[in-house]
């Protein structure tokens, strides 16, 4: 990775447009297209957990139209609804945020995965398909993922999505009435070749058997599982 960036001229703000995969498709939040799913999916059992660590509660429909239509005009966050390519249906959001174009540095948050989806291939491709987004379209040279120092989940996933921990940094916000320390993870332009292939590898039809299962493990580290 080179240190000069003499000729450095940043990167593009990211666009309001649908990234198709194989098992996922990201298409921009819409109301009209997906309220309705997207409320569906968010109040299924576990709902109050699922909602434990993001910055809103347990909606109910009058606060969830609210939310929604609010988050659908928002540049930053810039916020995708995650079809599930299978069903058609949108099952859960995520977020490009805090996007630094002028050093090439933008976050994933705002995750919200449903049930339906919840530690598929669906899941792990729209991280896929925001990371390539990043790196390969738009030419970042940073994609952070942050989250609850106390929310284990997460930060399990964004070690299997290849970011790497990179602290935690004590008393980073006010959330919920609530301090959280905040565990920071990032990957780079130059660790991104060796993540993509393992996303490639693991994403491809004939690692996982006619229920979907997974024959092998992502393995995002280059290295032999």
């Amino acid at each position: 990775m080179s240190t000069d960036l003499t000729h450095w001229a940043g990167a593009p703000e990211p666009a309001r447009q649908t990234l198709e995969g194989h098992y996922a498709r990201l298409e921009p939040l819409d109301p009209a297209r997906h309220a309705a799913e997207l409320l569906h999916s968010a109040l299924e059992p576990g709902a109050d957990e699922r909602f434990r660590y993001l910055p809103e509660t347990t909606p109910d429909a009058a606060t969830f139209r609210t939310w929604i239509e609010n988050a659908a005009l928002s540049a930053d966050p810039l916020f995708f609804a995650v079809i599930d390519r299978a069903t058609g249906r949108a099952e859960g959001r995520q977020a490009l945020m805090r996007i630094t174009p002028q050093h090439g540095v933008i976050e994933i948050g705002h995750i919200l995965w449903g049930p339906a989806i919840a530690r598929t291939r669906v899941t792990t491709e729209s991280v896929y398909l925001l990371a390539s987004y990043v790196f390969d379209t738009l030419g970042y040279r940073r994609f952070e993922w942050k989250c609850n120092a106390l929310n284990a989940p997460s930060r399990r996933a964004a070690e299997r999505f290849g970011f790497r921990f990179e602290g935690i940094f004590r008393n980073h916000m006010v959330v919920k009435g609530q301090n959280r320390d905040t565990a920071w993870f990032a990957m780079t332009d130059s660790d991104w070749p060796r993540i993509r292939q393992g996303f490639t590898a693991w994403l491809r039809a004939e690692n996982f058997d006619q229920d979907g299962q997974q024959h092998t493990r992502l393995n995002c580290t280059g290295t032999t599982p």
